[in-house]
């Protein structure tokens, strides 16, 4: 039986006690059905169960009287169908189909007596939506099953939440998996026409409005319940059903009911968007009535509610209709513009965002029709094109007052004109239509950007950005200048450094643009850098130096697929490239990504792979130059490839550990494109290299030296190099690398890259080596193994097994023990490793084969001569380890042990299971900590993966195995232990688990975490009443898996129950406080006196600031003193005033201590030093004299100290009338005597009855 189904039903067995009927009614039925399986000897499999359930539904309902059967909470038939929902999902396909006849019998007549008992009726459609799932195409046309599905339909629109939402996941589910090879359900066209009919009829009699707001409201309701049951399934009806689902969407709106416009509307936009695979589906040829019937109802600006939908409609309906009919659809395009243009001056901001959205997306319904004209009347003052005018409307409004509040919406409007124009009439090289229209817009938003009192940089920036990306640098640059150097700062030019971090971005300008402009500038602003460092102007430098990197930093926005690149990548130009690589550590960052990008652009233009593209930013994926340009730069490249390994060889060798990665990955890139003839020639170069350093007398490991470290860098180049070697070449790199020069090296560095390189050759296919003679080799290299080359050689090892014949597999016991302990490892990667290979050498196994005992070193010659390869035989192996000498050997072997069952659950045998958690309970109760706990993990796992029925007759020792462990705190066992019985008690009863605890003791551990469960879920049940203030975010950040399913099963506690028995109070949520107050509209700013010019340039006089008052520069500065002669502020230490005051009154304040403190003395009569007691009224005199004020100063009143509520004061009446309930609690316990027990710091102590 399927573990899942037990599961299933061990939730249900427990309740044949409860007080609730509809709980215990389930539980006996299921008690019954059992005892029955027992007396007939038969097995508890779900198809058993599927037909006990069938025969006593069949006997219930031909007992139920005339009027029909009982359905109340403890009636037989609500329990019948609930547990049939409950075992019909594990049922096999083939016997659901054979008795979908006696099951249509039974139940479909049961709809209409169903439809008033919305319990049963659930269940029922849970057997249904499992019925349909099983079933094939010819079963469907079965008469009584479209009977049943129809009823399912009306039950969509049924009033009951649940009732609607479980019959609307049926459909769906139905109508998203056809059987196959269907693509479309053959139920579609029955839903399409229910659909119809019924939009039909709500728009046809609209909205019942005569019979009181009752049956407005259900109207309303109803046609809400199905615009919600119509969105999911839209994407699987018939296509040629969708122009009139779309003409009854249209009369919705004309209800006047809000919602249902806003939902009509949204459905009618994803309706557009869908694409017509189908020639039936003419959608599009509704268009331009759809068109025209959005445009003739627009909402009000006032309306926050519907005017976003309407908008967001509107515009997808132009892009659709652009798409089927672009000329045409220009034609409406000033129309459209201007409708929702109009919604662009609400006071709404939500309003306001949808309407500048809905205008982004009509810039991409642009035609080269539209453009073109435009683009004749470009600097026209007043033009007459409709794209034109639209942008002299844009460039108008930002200073208009009207818009003064929608500024950031038209900066988002402008970016998307800007992206909209990137049309050019002639080849690359042209200027684009954004150039000529948006250039005087753009002059305009680079103007606000610099005033001070302009509050949305942010927004402005994103213009300039969308500018720099679709005209390029060479474009934007020549209108809007820099301004950086100090001739300009002379002329009182403003600055544009602004600029500088847009130019990462992909845009079209031409490499030689930075050659000829930024190259110069750079070399100039390092000499300016230069005159300040020896001028001691150390800030001025740090500024230049700034620039200068941010200049080169942008250096690959101009390598994606630009198209002069033979003419811009000169000698002269590679020369400072590799100086700057030399000698600039700071540039050698930008100056490789740069090479990086040059090559990968260029080569995945060239190839058009979608796959290729993808790995490009998306901005760089509408190529700038085409594919033959491209492949004439690869090629180019691939001359200059000799050239820059040299250089990027150089570099690698200089750059350190943290600075090889980024040269690494360049290298890569540039290898990839090289012939085999340059790779054979760098190939020979290193290996020359590795050749002669390994040949020189290495100095000891704690020399380091230097030699040793050139090794190191020879074998990285080498493994960056391996995927292109030659397969030659890549049998003798394994063999240089197999020696025991390289894998005993006494640098770990030297270790470690060596057996990476034997483990990439031979899962790249470079090398294919004899895995018996590589084994025997690496045996002998065992002795002088590093830890830090473990992790390469478990990888290496895991790739030798897989290829291990299946006649050879007595060679995997000379692995094991080195496996086995290496899941003990102290380093994560090598143990994961570790656990890699015990894995891949048991998959091995189960494929079959033979294991040739007689060659086993220590093995018997009398015994069996051979066995044959299997999982368990493999466990038998691996079993051995528990005879080790040592504990850490038996741990790693019970470790070892568990990851093979959690892997191979399905694979071994019941008695295996049993014998191995036989064998592993033994050791729950050995002296050795370290071998305990990996046994109380193997338990927890087998708890949580073996069936129920191989567990119970081990379940009396278990438990008493378990509780010898209980107090100890010792390695966390306690909270282990709890944890693991936690777990037990998911999958056995209470009162199992309970009797097999023989002492009291025992008994309190389990009673303690029974409680505990309780206490936790009441926890869980608050914080599901207050989800909304976070807490199933902070759940499930306390929860959150490692993303390795053995190491959560066997490591991870997921434990329902805190370690602390307190309760935690429920904390009020502040989000209410926290969000009072952010919403706010725009303002004007008072500027002093200065009057505000209302007809041009509000952008500028427009603040969202709240009221709130503007800090003024050098506001915070004017607090602190100045020196007279620097100028420099002076911030002196926190309380240094105080200091020098307190030192006056010292004596008088150390004679009043060492009489009144606890920590003073007094001398008695004869002289004898007495030490004042630590009494805590001492103390708190002590603490009240610290926040005494000055000793002239009139002493205060002293204060009445507040106690502090004690446990269980929340339980008092207030009235003597006796101990209250509070939040449902009883008052039993105010104190539980675990957390009495618990220490909280040394402030205070409490007792056991919850006294301080």
């Amino acid at each position: 039986m399927a573990d899942s189904l037990e599961q299933v039903l061990s939730k249900i067995r427990p309740h044949t006690s409860s007080s609730l009927q509809h709980q215990k009614a389930p539980a006996t039925l299921l008690k019954a059905i059992e005892a029955t399986f027992h007396e007939q000897n038969t097995e508890r499999s779900s198809t058993a169960y599927f037909a006990a359930l069938l025969t006593t539904l069949d006997g219930s309902i031909q007992t139920a009287p005339a009027t029909g059967p009982a359905l109340g909470d403890g009636d037989v038939l609500p329990a019948e169908l609930y547990l049939l929902a409950l075992v019909i999902p594990f049922v096999p396909p083939p016997v659901i189909r054979t008795n979908l006849n006696t099951l249509l019998s039974l139940t479909a007549p049961l709809f209409p007596t169903l439809v008033h008992h919305a319990p049963p009726l659930r269940s029922q459609l849970t057997i249904y939506a499992s019925v349909f799932d099983a079933l094939e195409k010819p079963q469907l046309e079965t008469p009584g099953l479209r009977q049943a599905f129809g009823s399912i339909l009306h039950l969509c629109l049924d009033p009951r939440p649940k009732v609607r939402k479980k019959a609307a996941e049926l459909v769906r589910d139905l109508l998203a998996s056809p059987p196959p090879p269907m693509i479309r359900h053959p139920y579609a066209d029955r839903v399409a026409e229910w659909t119809i009919s019924s939009l039909t009829e709500l728009t046809a009699g609209g909205l019942p409005k005569l019979k009181g707001k009752k049956a407005e409201t259900d109207g309303s309701d109803t046609a809400i319940h199905l615009l919600a049951f119509l969105r999911p399934i839209l994407s699987s009806l018939p296509l040629s059903t969708l122009p009139t689902v779309t003409a009854a969407l249209l009369g919705l709106p004309r209800m006047g009911n809000p919602y249902l416009s806003q939902s009509a509307y949204s459905i009618l936009a994803e309706l557009v968007s869908i694409s017509p695979d189908d020639p039936t589906a003419n959608v599009h040829s509704q268009l331009p009535a759809i068109l025209k019937a959005v445009l003739s109802s627009p909402p009000s600006k006032t309306d926050s509610t519907l005017s976003p939908a309407w908008t967001n409609v509107l515009a997808n309906v132009m892009l659709a209709y652009h798409v089927s009919d672009p000329e045409t659809c220009s034609s409406k395009l000033g129309d459209a513009w201007k409708a929702i243009w109009s919604f662009l001056d609400s006071s709404d901001a939500s309003v306001r965002k949808s309407a500048s959205g809905s205008l982004g997306l009509l810039t991409k319904c642009f035609t080269p029709s539209l453009v073109e004209a435009a683009t004749r009347e470009a600097g026209i003052s007043e033009p007459k094109a409709p794209l034109a005018r639209i942008v002299s409307q844009s460039g108008k409004a930002l200073d208009s007052l009207p818009f003064a509040r929608a500024i950031p919406e038209l900066l988002a409007l402008i970016s998307s004109l800007i992206s909209g124009l990137r049309y050019s009439s002639g080849p690359t090289s042209t200027s684009t239509a954004a150039e000529t229209l948006m250039l005087p817009v753009i002059n305009k938003v680079a103007e606000l950007r610099v005033q001070k009192t302009f509050e949305y940089k942010e927004a402005a920036d994103t213009v300039l950005y969308t500018a720099m990306h679709i005209l390029g640098p060479h474009v934007l640059l020549r209108e809007l200048p820099l301004n950086l150097e100090p001739a300009d700062r002379k002329a009182g030019k403003e600055p544009r450094a602004y600029l500088l971090p847009m130019l990462s971005q992909p845009h079209p300008s031409p490499l030689g643009h930075f050659v000829s402009y930024f190259v110069p500038l750079t070399e100039r602003m390092f000499d300016l850098q230069q005159t300040a460092e020896a001028e001691g102007r150390q800030s001025e430098a740090k500024v230049w130096s700034v620039l200068v990197d941010q200049i080169w930093s942008g250096l690959h926005g101009y390598c994606y697929g630009t198209i002069d690149l033979q003419r811009a990548l000169t000698a002269e130009f590679s020369q400072l490239l590799s100086q700057l690589l030399y000698s600039q550590p700071e540039l050698r960052p930008a100056v490789l990504k740069a090479l990086r990008v040059i090559v990968e652009s260029n080569v995945a233009i060239a190839s058009g792979e979608e796959s290729q593209l993808k790995k490009l930013p998306e901005a760089a994926r509408d190529a700038f130059i085409s594919r033959a340009a491209a492949a004439v730069n690869v090629t180019f490249l691939r001359t200059q490839v000799e050239s820059w390994l040299s250089v990027l060889f150089n570099v690698f060798s200089s750059a350190g550990r943290d600075g090889q990665g980024a040269v690494a990955d360049v290298i890569t890139v540039w290898v990839s494109i090289a012939d085999a003839k340059e790779v054979a020639k760098a190939y020979q170069k290193l290996i020359s290299l590795l050749k002669q350093n390994l040949a020189k007398p290495g100095p000891s490991q704690a020399q380091g030296g230097k030699d040793n470290s050139i090794t190191a860098m020879t074998l990285d180049l080498l493994v960056l190099m391996l995927p292109h070697l030659s397969t030659s070449d890549g049998s003798a790199l394994f063999d240089i690398c197999l020696t025991s020069e390289i894998t005993e090296s006494s640098d770990n560095a030297v270790q470690k890259r060596g057996y990476k390189i034997l483990g990439k050759l031979i899962e790249h296919d470079k090398a294919s080596p004899d895995p018996q003679q590589v084994l025997q080799k690496m045996d002998s290299l065992l002795s002088g193994l590093a830890p830090a080359a473990k992790k390469d050689r478990f990888v290496l090892l895991s790739l030798l097994v897989t290829r291990i014949p299946s006649t050879s597999l007595h060679l995997l016991p000379r692995v094991i023990p080195e496996a086995v302990l290496g899941t003990k490892e102290p380093s994560e990667k090598a143990r994961t490793a570790a656990f890699d290979l015990v894995v891949s050498m048991g998959k091995k196994m189960s494929e079959g084969g033979v294991v040739r005992r007689d060659l086993l070193e220590g093995m018997d010659e009398d015994g069996p001569g051979q066995a044959t390869a299997s999982i368990e035989e493999y466990m038998t192996m691996i079993a051995g380890g528990l005879a080790g000498a040592s504990p850490h050997m038996i741990s790693a072997t019970i470790t070892a042990l568990s990851r093979l069952v959690f892997e191979f659950n399905d694979l071994i045998s019941s008695q295996m299971h049993t014998e191995i958690f036989t064998t592993l309970l033994v050791f729950v109760t050995s002296n050795n900590r370290e071998i305990v706990k990996s046994a109380l993990g193997y338990i927890k796992l087998a708890i949580h993966t073996m069936p129920v029925d191989l567990l119970r007759p081990h379940l009396q020792r278990l438990v008493t195995a378990l509780l010898s462990w209980s107090h100890d705190h010792k390695n966390h066992f306690k909270s282990k232990v709890r944890h693991i019985f936690e777990r037990i008690l998911r999958r056995f009863a209470w009162e199992d688990v309970y009797t097999c605890a023989e002492e009291d003791d025992a008994r309190k551990v389990l009673i303690n975490i029974k409680k505990r469960k309780d206490r936790a879920k009441r926890k869980k049940a608050r914080d599901a009443e207050g989800d909304e203030d976070g807490g199933d975010a902070k759940n499930a950040a306390a929860q959150r898996p490692t993303g390795d399913a053995f190491e959560d099963v066997l490591y991870g506690s997921e434990s329902e129950l805190d370690d602390s028995d307190e309760e935690e109070p429920n904390v009020p949520s502040g989000r209410a406080a926290k969000h009072k107050g952010e919403a706010g509209g725009a303002r004007l700013r008072m500027n002093g006196d200065e009057p505000m010019d209302l007809l041009s340039g509000a952008a500028t006089g427009i603040t969202n600031d709240a009221g709130k008052k503007r800090k003024k520069p050098g506001q915070d500065a004017a607090r602190f003193k100045t020196d007279l002669e620097t100028g420099k502020m002076v911030i002196g230490i926190e309380g240094e005033e105080e200091d020098v005051n307190m030192v006056e009154d010292v004596e008088g304040v150390a004679y009043r201590e060492s009489m009144t403190s606890a920590d003073g003395f007094t001398r008695g009569p004869n002289g004898r030093v007495k030490f004042n007691k630590d009494t805590k009224k001492r103390r708190r005199e002590a603490d009240e004299d610290v926040e005494m004020g000055d000793a002239h100063t009139e002493p205060p009143k002293k204060e009445k100290r507040r106690s502090q509520a004690k446990f269980g004061q929340e339980f008092k009446a207030k009235k003597a009338g006796g101990d209250v309930k509070k939040g449902g609690v009883d008052p039993y316990a105010y104190l539980p005597l675990s957390q009495a027990a618990k220490k909280k710091g040394r402030k205070e102590r409490i007792g056991i009855a919850g006294k301080h």
